[in-house]
Order: C-alpha cells, then structure tokens, then sequence
C-alpha cells in the first residue's frame, strides 16, 4: 500500500471536533515524551509490540501520526506473539494490520500451555507469562535488526506500579519510560508514559479497535493490582490530578531526602564551619 493510502487508513473517521482534540492531545503528551527521554532517533527500527488491547492499538495510531512529520525518519514494524491461548481469533490482528498497508509480525509460541503447566491453580499467572512473552519478543527484535521496543504502557501503569513495588516489594520503583534491558541487548520504550488511562479508553472507543481480550491472564483476579487501582481511582475521585502529581514526582526525584544511601553520599556529609 502507498504512503497516502497508508495515510489514509490512519486517519479514519471519527473526525468530530471532540475526537480531533483528544488526538491531538495525545499526539502532543507522545511526541513530548519522545522527546524528553530521547526515544526514538534517526535510522532506528522501532518494533511496536501489539496485543490487540487498546493501549497498543493507541500506541501504533501514535507512532504512525508522528512518524509522518517527525524530524527523524524511523521505521516502524507491529509484531503480535500468538500465545496460542484457546479462543485467540488469529486473523483479526493481521487483517487489522494490512488495512494499515502496515509491516507486521506474528510470532507464534505456545506459552499458554508452559503458564498453564507450571502455574499451580488459582495463581496469579501474569509474572511468568510476561517473562516469557518478553523472551519471545527480544529474540525476534534481536534476530530483526530492531534498535527500540515500545511498549504501551501507560501512566496509570507506571504509577500504579510505584505502589504495587511499594507495598508489596518494599522498594521505591516503578517503570521508566526508556531503559536498557537486563540483557542489555535492547532499548526499551513507553512513548505512552504520560499519558492517562481514561484518556487512551476514550481515543479507542472513538477509533473502535478490534479489543481482542486476555483470557490467560486478564481474566484473573489479580488481588494486588486490583486493590492499588481502586485505590488510586478513589484517590482521583476526591482529588482530581493526584495521579498527575504522583507521576510529577516520579519526574522530579531528590535523593538527599530520601534514605538509600547508594544513591546518595551521606557518609560525606558535614557541618560547614564559619569564621565568627
């Protein structure tokens, strides 16, 4: 398909003036991101890791706004890993893809039975599922000469793992929105970092996504999760734009007023002594 039919299909209705600010949000809350964190740069390969849920559908609909007037030219491929969960319709993804006139790839790997086999019942499933998801997925980038692997996760994900690696971790962490893996084989990225959750619904019920839902692990009571959500919508609902601060603060860290002292000399410090 030609670049403007690519274009084209891109650019597909809703076209109220409603859904044009919503993109146009998005596009800029990306485009900055990108920019603040020096993700994407000229010559890269960037491979979008596509679920069929809507923060990848947003985050493809995105990078192919912006790599249309970027001043960097990238190359973008979609690749979906077909977990080979039962149900899994494996035509939507690809027929959604070639309407794009979009490079893609399916990788096909039967991790559903490997989760399914270890995972005693009624155990929360997602931690080996996505180790072995992201095994599958840095293979292809390494073996496909891809420079960044963007991820969709939004800023609600990185806030609400903040708390989850508090409360349930005892550490101060969250998700950076660019790092190298554990590898070190891969630079990865979250173009969608400072961007809401409620606002990437809105976009994909406006752009009707074919949503294709987990049922391996989205279909869990993830208790711990869950709990940290609820909590922070409830948060939001008494305080609108608490989720924006906390965010800000993971963007504005002192170490001196914490305590780890790896990350700050405090063995150094001493009273300053002046001449009366």
């Amino acid at each position: 398909m030609s670049e403007p039919a690519v274009m084209d299909a891109v650019a597909q209705p809703p076209t109220s003036g409603t859904f044009r600010k919503l993109q146009a949000r998005l596009r800029g809350l990306v485009g900055k991101a990108i920019e603040d964190y020096a993700m994407i740069a000229e010559g890269d390969k960037v491979m979008v890791c596509l679920s069929g849920g809507k923060d990848s559908y947003t985050l493809l609909d995105m990078l192919l706004s912006l790599q249309r007037s970027a001043p960097v030219e990238f190359e973008l491929v979609a690749v979906n890993l077909d977990q080979k969960q039962p149900g899994f319709p494996p035509e939507v993804l690809p027929d959604y893809l070639r309407g794009l006139g979009m490079p893609f790839h399916v990788i096909e790997q039967d991790t559903y039975s490997v989760v399914k086999r270890v995972i005693p019942e009624g155990k929360t499933m997602c931690g080996l599922c996505s180790r072995l998801r992201r095994g599958a997925l840095y293979r292809w980038a390494a073996e496909n000469g891809v420079s960044k692997v963007a991820l969709g996760h939004h800023r609600d994900d990185i806030v609400e793992t903040l708390f989850l690696n508090m409360f349930f971790g005892g550490k101060l962490k969250a998700m950076a929105p660019k790092l190298r893996s554990e590898d070190g084989r891969h630079i990865v990225i979250r173009p969608l970092a400072y961007v809401a959750e409620r606002d990437i619904e809105r976009y994909a019920r406006a752009r009707n996504f074919p949503i294709i839902p987990c049922k391996l692990c989205g279909s869990q009571d993830n208790a711990q999760r869950r709990a940290v959500k609820a909590m922070l919508q409830q948060w939001e609902a008494a305080y609108p734009g608490r989720t924006e601060s906390i965010f800000s603060a993971l963007c504005s860290v002192e170490p001196a007023h914490l305590a780890d002292p790896s990350l700050f000399d405090f063995r150094a410090l001493r009273t300053s002594t002046h001449e009366l």
